[in-house]
């Protein structure tokens, strides 16, 4: 991986009205990895994603792609950018083949030859010569993928790109993105809010929440997260009581889950300590359960919730 960023942002700020729509995000993108943006829908990831690709001004901050400032150096800067936002614009009337052509012409030496080549890339070869308006959502995600690698930029930005994508398809979009990052050295910056497909596509993570960048890391250091904390599950005659002393006496996070249990989040070494206690204060303990705490666990306690994952 280069030391040098294919993206720059520092101290990005985007509000519509009163709305702060991005707070002070600043964070790198760099050569050779695929970097996974996630967050709840309206948390402010696609907002971004247009300012980086000149589609809105934002009110403060720096953007810089490949050592050229958007800003300052708006045509150089794009000209080496390619991307999906939302869903990809066509000339539905026309073929696939005929859209990338045209395409095409906006960039310099694009051959035949590269056309060929991506449409093979995402398996629309055979059918490249069918309108676009007979094509499913999936394959027109498909086709705009096509497009945004036809010109081979060095900056690859792509916003939840496996809508209307089949699991083949998924699989397929996840091994392009992997390997244009890994073997042809491209930075590759992709959004979502499915945890699960940033975990086996991404090699690091920035989770953005109401607009500010909570964290970036890897998704090892996400996934040791989810298993250092310990939540058991405890099967009480009383569960209303019980939960209300450990919630106000120890502090523990304690969640309310049937009439006869609650989840108890706390360290393994006080676990024995913490049912004596409920013993003590009176409750009745009809079983303890360790409770294996799973990668969208971890994200929730990193966001506060309020994320799909699926």
């Amino acid at each position: 991986m280069s030391d040098n960023p294919a993206l720059s942002i520092q101290n990005l700020t985007k509000t519509f009205g009163k709305k702060v729509a991005v707070d002070n995000v600043s964070f790198d993108v760099y050569p050779g990895e695929v970097f996974g943006f996630l967050g709840p829908n309206g948390a402010g990831k696609t907002t971004i994603i247009k300012s980086v690709m000149g589609f809105i001004q934002p009110d403060k901050g720096t953007i810089v792609i490949n050592g050229h400032n958007a800003k300052k150096e708006y045509e150089k800067a794009m000209s080496s950018i390619g991307g999906i936002v939302e869903n990809p614009e066509m000339y539905s009337n026309l073929s696939a083949y005929l859209n990338l052509k045209m395409y095409a012409k906006l960039h310099d030496n694009i051959s035949k030859e590269r056309i060929d080549e991506v449409l093979e890339l995402v398996g629309l070869k055979e059918r490249a010569k069918e309108p676009v308006k007979k094509y499913s959502l999936g394959m027109k995600q498909r086709i705009g993928l096509a497009q945004a690698l036809l010109h081979k930029p060095r900056m690859l930005i792509l916003d939840e790109p496996t809508n209307g994508l089949d699991p083949a398809g998924i699989h397929q979009l996840r091994d392009i993105l992997k390997k244009y990052a890994h073997e042809d050295g491209a930075a590759v910056m992709v959004s979502s809010h499915l945890l699960s497909e940033m975990q086996m596509m991404c090699d690091r993570i920035g989770i953005i929440n109401h607009g500010k960048l909570i964290r970036i890391c890897s998704i090892e250091e996400l996934t040791d997260q989810s298993t250092s904390s310990s939540k058991y599950r405890i099967k009480t005659s009383d569960p209303k009581k019980a939960s209300v002393f450990l919630s106000e006496t120890y502090s523990y996070k304690v969640s309310n889950l049937t009439e006869s249990c609650f989840d108890i989040e706390v360290d393994e070494s006080e676990i024995n300590e913490c049912v004596r206690k409920m013993v003590e204060s009176g409750s009745d303990i009809l079983g303890v359960q360790k409770v294996e705490t799973s990668l969208e666990d971890a994200f929730l306690q990193i966001t506060g919730g309020g994320i799909e994952i699926e």
